[in-house]
């Protein structure tokens, strides 16, 4: 892509620091994509107070938005949506998001007084969503304090996410760093995520994923799932997780599954070099998955788990049972290799060890835990 892209700066549009800039942001947008060349839409320095934006294509040419300052969101969320977001992106192909800037979601004004633990606040807004976008580009952003999921990509494929960062206390409800569902080959890379849910989780159809030197934490780890819960779920197949430092977590790399599930596939997920600090359960496949006990433990999971591997995992953690592979009893997980772990344990609540159900790990390499026996 050659020459220089047409910059449409929102300032131009009516944009000032005063004054939600929704319009201007909208007007500034719509010609850049319908411009027959590359083109950049421009948030300048400052802080610029935004309501809601929906930015859709298909564009004529790739646009980049470039956020050097600081979009502000409402402290009170009014006219959303269930999963509505603030900041969206819909069926854009060739979009670069980038400049270093932050979406601020100011969600400290209604993390916990929209919804209890037990009651998902589907209805606040995600910071940032990407619909059914293609072979794009998200670096150097910022997403702070999202009132939901701080980014969620829906359909996409080829996307990478580079130099992300996301920040929110430990205590922020239901704010996942970076949710994928149904996407093909999305890459996470150079991204620091600092939450109170899942700093990565993989929902259904989720395929050839990569997240490489990630560093979590606080949060509640990187996650595979929850899967089963609904009908006609796509397979989860070709996740790898590499060089990830999970730090002060209450989970590490885990998969998890709702008992009493839906039919479904999850395959080739392969989690390797990872270092745990301060984390509760580092190694977690949990196939009886059901928070405040909202679902039926009796009948088992039917999401059928293979080709599994946990390798050079190695740090400290905060539970006894480090190492626990809680599969199905009406479909064991098969194919799962765990090599070269090597976890300590800190608390007091006996020797640390590891737990298996219904599988049949290969074990290779150093363990610490002691490998565990199916039974």
């Amino acid at each position: 892509m050659g020459g220089n892209p047409t910059i449409f700066d929102v300032t131009r549009y009516g944009a000032r620091a005063d004054i939600d800039i929704s319009q201007a942001l909208s007007n500034a947008w719509k010609d850049a994509c319908s411009s027959p060349g590359q083109s950049k839409v421009l948030i300048p320095r400052g802080i610029f107070k935004l309501k809601k934006a929906t930015l859709v294509g298909p564009c004529k040419a790739p646009v980049m938005f470039q956020l050097q300052g600081t979009l502000r969101a409402p402290t009170e969320p009014s006219g959303f949506k269930d999963g509505d977001g603030w900041v969206s992106f819909q069926r854009i192909d060739g979009l670069t998001v980038t400049g270093g800037g932050t979406f601020d979601g100011q969600g400290l004004a209604v993390w916990g007084k929209h919804c209890t633990q037990t009651n998902y606040c589907s209805k606040l807004p995600i910071n940032i969503r990407f619909d059914y976008v293609t072979n794009s580009l998200i670096r150097d952003i910022v997403s702070l304090d999202s009132k939901q999921f701080h980014i969620n990509v829906l359909g996409g494929q080829n996307i990478t996410f580079l130099r992300v960062r996301v920040i929110a206390p430990k205590n922020s409800p239901n704010t996942d760093g970076i949710h994928i569902g149904r996407s093909v080959r999305i890459n996470i890379t150079d991204t620091t995520i600092e939450t109170g849910d899942d700093c990565v989780s993989l929902g259904d159809g989720s395929k050839q994923i990569t997240v490489t030197n990630v560093t979590c934490g606080p949060g509640h780890g990187i996650s595979i799932g929850s899967l089963g819960k609904y009908q006609n779920e796509q397979a989860v197949e070709g996740v790898v997780v590499r060089n990830c430092t999970i730090k002060n977590t209450t989970n590490g790399v885990r998969i998890k599954t709702w008992p009493d599930s839906h039919d479904g596939v999850a395959s080739n997920m392969h989690f390797e070099d990872i270092i745990m600090q301060n984390v509760g359960n580092p190694v977690l496949i949990d196939q009886e998955y059901c928070p405040w006990n909202q679902c039926s433990g009796k009948a088992p999971s039917r999401i059928k788990i293979s080709n599994v591997s946990f390798k050079n995992i190695r740090g400290t953690s905060t539970t006894a049972v480090a190492v626990n592979l809680a599969c199905s009893s009406g479909y064991p997980c098969q194919n799962v290799e765990i090599a070269d772990i090597d976890l300590k344990y800190n608390g007091n609540q006996g020797p640390i060890k590891s737990q298996c159900k219904n599988v049949k790990p290969k074990i290779t390499g150093y363990h610490n835990p002691a490998p565990c026996t199916a039974h």
